[in-house]
């Protein structure tokens, strides 16, 4: 059996999709065809029907496009409710599948680093969509507290109302206002903001022996990691989580599961420990 994938997305020329399914396929010995196609807001339905009318058989799907694959999806995965956002998109039948899995991929990294969310107080920074599809997952370890904060204090705390204890929301000028350090900061804010000014990490606001977990990820160290590098040893970016949650897509689409981490020494890494 050929299998048909393609990643959707605007813009999607920086995609390393096709790169990363095309190795799982290799590894686990499966004829895998997988483009990345550039569509617009206003094509997004018209190319998702027509996709799987000609036999695709699974669809990643980037920004802008999440919140338009959660309203095409018929059938959605808890983790798609809660997040109100499809990354993957699939046939069910007559219907179409829609699921997330951002927030899975980010524990998988999390359990491969050795950073379990159980009993840890949790400072994640920002609060937009990728924050959203991760909360879910990060609840069901059951850490102590999540703290969302957010340069606008309503979305930070509009998020956090979603899930209720132990999430709160603060605003980003109020993060040394807090009473106790954190075991572990999750940043999801943009590279052009994290690690400014803006936002000052300190030993009042990370734990001694706390970690630091960058969303982002590239070939150089992020501004953020930069930014976390004198305060702790335990840094990451969000590589490892990029592949993981390719590969909870890979296993959806074809039941069979691969190996995200055989990957990570192909793509370079910031460090970690």
């Amino acid at each position: 059996m050929k299998y048909r994938f393609a990643v959707f997305g605007d813009p999607v020329a920086h995609s390393k999709s096709p790169t990363i399914h095309l190795r799982f396929a290799e590894e686990t010995g499966l004829d895998v065809c997988y483009e990345k196609v550039r569509v617009s807001e206003d094509d997004f339905a018209r190319a998702v029907t027509d996709f799987f009318a000609t036999g695709g058989h699974g669809l990643n799907i980037t920004v802008p496009h999440k919140w338009s694959a959660f309203k095409m999806a018929s059938q959605l995965s808890a983790e798609a409710l809660v997040a109100g956002a499809c990354n993957t998109l699939m046939p069910f039948g007559q219907d179409l599948y829609g699921h997330n899995t951002d927030g899975l991929g980010l524990l998988d990294d999390l359990d491969r680093l050795g950073w379990s969310p159980e009993g840890l107080r949790i400072l994640i920074l920002g609060a937009g969509g990728a924050i959203a599809g991760c909360l879910s997952p990060l609840l069901s370890r059951r850490p102590r507290e999540i703290v969302i904060a957010n340069r606008s204090k309503d979305k930070a705390v509009n998020l956090a109302s979603r899930f209720g204890h132990p999430v709160s929301g603060i605003g980003l000028d109020c993060l040394d206002d807090l009473d106790l350090p954190f075991d572990l900061v999750i940043n999801g804010i943009s590279a052009g903001l994290s690690g400014s000014a803006e936002i000052e990490l300190n030993e009042h606001i990370l734990n001694t022996n706390g970690a630091c977990y960058d969303l982002i990820y590239g070939a150089q160290e992020t501004p953020f990691l930069r930014m976390c590098r004198p305060l702790t040893a335990h840094r990451s970016d969000g590589l490892g989580m990029l592949l993981s949650q390719a590969a909870r897509a890979f296993e959806l689409w074809t039941g069979v599961s691969p190996d995200p981490f055989s990957q990570l020494s192909d793509f370079g890494r910031a460090s970690e420990n």
